[in-house]
């Protein structure tokens, strides 16, 4: 039996084409889910796993599968489609499972043989006896997955293109942030893999760089510090000698021997949500550890620094709050703060948000041509009426932001601070030059964009549009 396994491409999203720039490569992750999935397979199935962001294969050149399986997020749904009908008119069955399609469920129904809802585990063995026996139901409900039972993902699967590997120690986050889909998925109970089976699967993977995939890599209370603590002792025992980085909340700079054993683990670098530049823009995401009172940034940003852990600081942009200049104010604040790298997105409400619920209440989603319009859900692309700032104004905010932030002159001083501290200066060139290569990329993408809009409705007008 032949399996193929398929992560859809999305032709909008540049930083994932990774043959077309240089840069690309070191912000192309794999496929861990079905890296995954494919270590629940038994021998008697034939797998392949294809990565659309590395190129889409010639399909029609490839010997047929007897079934196919493609995780999606909401961003590669229309891809994801493309990819069901193609295959469903050659007479293999499709099952489609993620995020978008458990938060989609009748949309993605439809388009598809089979859908896997929640965290597939628990039932890939029975979707793939199902498919054996062709018997294979309309939909499976993996609910949350019981961690010592996550196997290794099948790193030996996927060769050469990618500058990192991929695992995952935990899931699940209690936060549940206004626009964050991961509590919804995931579940807000923390979960944690055994220790053991995160060091053995480390061993396994053949990159020397690796991305811890969990969205809160320390958790939030003391007794998932403590874990943390022991996880990193672990690694640091068993000699890895990997390189690693991973997300956190600001809370992870807040102990001293736990940033201690991470930079003892292998950890090089930590993407921390700062979110917002202002207290009312916290409040309105609820992020709780930044809200709390007397938090020093820059001191935080510092002490993982010191660790020689560099620090990439993400910000929202089109809060209720987000009026004209917070472009600027985003970069001058995440100057300030010390960060190696800024990511900033602007905010879209995904399906199975709070913020997907309060924005669709409130009629402002303007791209809701579904399943025409979730190409543009990549975060990179604005898709609702924000309230102080028009189409024009926010995307004008977007570009002064990367232009002051990634601005040679500062791109300069960020690399020789580094260097000058033997703190990942080439890591730092690396990631500043990749986020400014794609600076007139994003140009053109926002003018076709605006062309897209056309008469569609836009936002609200802010001051000096």
């Amino acid at each position: 039996m032949r399996l193929y396994l398929i992560n859809p491409s999305n032709p909008l999203v540049s930083i994932v084409r990774a043959k077309e720039r240089r840069w690309n490569r070191y912000r192309v992750w794999k496929p861990l889910s079905l890296m995954v999935l494919a270590g629940l397979t038994g021998p008697e199935w034939e797998i392949r796993i294809l990565d659309e962001n590395l190129g889409v294969p010639d399909y029609a050149a490839m010997p047929r599968p007897d079934l196919v399986g493609i995780t999606a997020f909401t961003s590669q749904a229309n891809r994801a489609y493309e990819l069901a009908s193609y295959f469903r008119n050659l007479g293999v069955p499709v099952v489609i499972g993620g995020i978008h399609a458990t938060m989609c469920l009748d949309e993605v129904t439809e388009r598809v043989d089979s859908v896997v809802t929640g965290e597939a585990e628990s039932v890939w063995p029975q979707v793939l006896e199902d498919a054996r026996c062709h018997s294979l139901k309309s939909r499976y409900d993996g609910g949350l997955a019981e961690m010592k039972d996550v196997p290794p993902a099948r790193h030996d699967l996927l060769g050469g293109g990618y500058a990192f590997g991929a695992i995952q120690t935990t899931r699940g986050c209690p936060l549940n942030c206004s626009f964050c889909s991961v509590t919804a998925f995931n579940g807000a109970k923390y979960r944690q893999r055994p220790i053991a089976d995160v060091v053995r699967e480390f061993q396994l993977i053949r990159e020397k760089r690796v991305l811890v995939v969990d969205d809160n890599l320390v958790g939030t209370s003391a007794g998932h510090i403590a874990r943390a603590k022991e996880m990193f002792v672990a690694m640091a025992d068993a000699k890895l000698r990997k390189e690693w980085i991973a997300q956190a909340t600001i809370n992870f700079a807040d102990d001293e021997e736990l940033l201690t054993l991470a930079a003892r683990a292998g950890c090089r670098g930590v993407y921390i949500g700062f979110e917002s530049p202002s207290p009312e823009g916290l409040l309105e995401v609820g992020k709780k550890f930044n809200i709390l009172k007397e938090r020093d940034f820059r001191a935080s940003v510092q002490r993982m620094q010191r660790h020689n852990i560099l620090v990439v600081g993400s910000f929202i942009m089109g809060l209720d709050v987000d009026e004209a200049g917070i472009g600027k104010r985003i970069a001058e604040v995440a100057s300030q703060y010390g960060v190696d790298n800024l990511n900033v997105l602007f905010l879209t409400p995904l399906p199975g948000t709070q913020l997907w619920d309060q924005m669709k209440s409130q009629g402002r989603i303007v791209l809701d041509t579904f399943p025409e319009d979730w190409k543009y859900y990549t975060l990179t692309f604005p898709v609702a009426r924000y309230k102080h700032l028009s189409l024009d104004g926010i995307i004008k905010e977007m570009v002064s932001c990367n232009l002051a932030f990634y601005s040679m002159p500062r791109i300069l001083r960020r690399v020789w601070g580094n260097l000058w501290r033997c703190r990942g200066p080439l890591i730092t060139l690396v990631g500043n030059f990749s986020y400014r290569s794609h600076l007139r990329l994003n140009f053109k993408a926002y003018a076709d964009l605006k062309r897209y809009w056309g008469n569609r409705g836009n936002c609200i007008k802010g001051d000096g549009d």
